[in-house]
């Protein structure tokens, strides 16, 4: 089997699920007792947080680059960032290490051209949201429009992610304002929500909207076991 090197704890939340998923789909997929082959690189994410909040982008890059050096020692096949914030590196990153870097807006992008459809609304970070890097690698490379909330939404649901969700802290009120804000999308004749980052699956599930959702977390998991697997 091959080796997966994963940058997580940004949160460890969400990395938690990451880890299960993954071992949950390598032992379906080959069976027994097999699980998979990783090398985690888990980070504190206060000092993220902080340097995210302060605009210390570089400072946040620098950490990155720390962690992916540290895989690559391991001698890791590929690398995963187990959040879709820090995608905002995943270039300079796959650049840096020389390695395969499995996308999340990729995994996401090749589910939403599978369901037919071409105008989504995105959800996320604000940085996510804001930065244009996952907007426009849908538009570039896979022809998919994403329409992000407006700002007063897109504030909301950055508190919501960083002072609940990555904190484990899932609050029915915060549930109801993400329902509005997809509500309010969907007028504005989206086809379907993309959750642009790995806490938001946390509080929203499909069972939750009548349209199609994606939760990046399982379809970028589900990438990594096809990776993992050979395929």
């Amino acid at each position: 089997m091959r080796t997966l090197g994963i940058i997580g704890g940004t949160s460890w939340e969400s990395t938690a699920v990451y880890y299960r998923l993954i071992n949950e789909g390598v032992r379906d997929k080959l069976g027994g007792l097999h699980s998979a082959h990783l090398v985690l690189a888990s980070v504190d994410f206060q000092e993220y947080a902080d340097n995210m909040a302060a605009g210390r982008w570089d400072e946040v890059e620098a950490g990155l680059f720390g962690e992916a050096d540290r895989l690559l020692a391991a001698g890791v096949d590929a690398i995963l960032i187990a959040s879709n914030t820090m995608h905002l590196f995943a270039d300079s990153i796959a650049a840096r290490t020389g390695l395969p870097l499995i996308h999340i807006a990729d995994a996401a992008a090749v589910a939403i051209k599978g369901a037919g459809v071409r105008r989504v609304g995105l959800l996320g970070t604000r940085p996510s949201m804001e930065k244009g890097f996952y907007k426009e690698r849908l538009s570039r490379m896979f022809g998919i429009e994403a329409v992000i909330p407006e700002e007063d939404d897109r504030r909301e649901i950055n508190r919501i992610i960083f002072d609940e969700l990555c904190c484990g802290v899932f609050e029915e009120k915060s549930r109801r304002r993400l329902l509005g804000v997809i509500a309010a999308l969907r007028s504005a004749g989206i086809e379907g929500i993309v959750l642009g980052c790995t806490e938001l699956p946390l509080a929203i599930k499909q069972s939750d909207i009548d349209l199609p959702l994606w939760d990046t977390m399982g379809l970028h998991a589900g990438a990594a076991v096809d990776f993992l697997a050979g395929e």
